[in-house]
């Protein structure tokens, strides 16, 4: 996948991410790919408003866009965050991985999160932690494949957040994984 053209979004790109992550994540086009979140969270997953307040927030975070050349459709995102470690070194959140639903399963989930993790260690990172929701035992097995181990901590769902979507369940958790990012 070298021929693909990882780079920070700017602000101009930004409506094309909140369109991908929420077809993505919840929307019609959800249904073509295996990561869809529709079935027990409904709503947009991310607005232009929110997308644009976690961008602004300090520590900014950097959001990561793939492409096939510099001027082609966004086809992945990544979000990566600096966070403080407990004394095992600097870590760095991934979030927001993804794909557009009908592209999924060819290869560039990897490529966009090899380059988060890339990205999270060229700024100092020596671990990259991420949170799933717990019922989501594919995608947590896929993160697995690629080093991320649970850690056994949990976090709770916002259900009184809207931010994020409706859930449709009452049992929604985030798991915590986490791995260590070698040179």
């Amino acid at each position: 996948m070298s021929d693909w053209s990882t780079t920070s979004a700017e602000a101009e790109n930004l409506p094309a991410v909140v369109h991908l992550v929420n077809s993505a994540y919840r929307g019609d086009g959800a249904q073509a790919g295996w990561t869809t979140e529709a079935a027990y969270i409904t709503g947009q997953r991310i607005t232009l408003e929110t997308l644009t307040d976690d961008l602004t927030t300090e520590p900014r975070p950097t959001l990561l866009i793939l492409r096939r050349s510099p001027d082609s459709e966004i086809l992945a995102c990544a979000m990566i965050e600096a966070i403080t470690g407990n004394g095992d070194g600097a870590k760095a959140y991934i979030g927001m991985v993804t794909v557009r639903p009908d592209l999924q399963a060819a290869g560039i989930g990897r490529a966009m999160l090899d380059a988060a993790e890339v990205h999270a260690r060229a700024q100092g990172a020596t671990h990259a932690q991420m949170t799933v929701v717990s019922i989501r035992d594919t995608l947590i097995a896929w993160y697995e494949r690629r080093g991320y181990r649970l850690t056994g901590e949990q976090r709770p769902f916002p259900y009184d957040n809207p931010r994020i979507g409706i859930p449709k369940r009452p049992d929604l958790v985030f798991v915590v994984l986490e791995k260590p990012l070698t040179a």
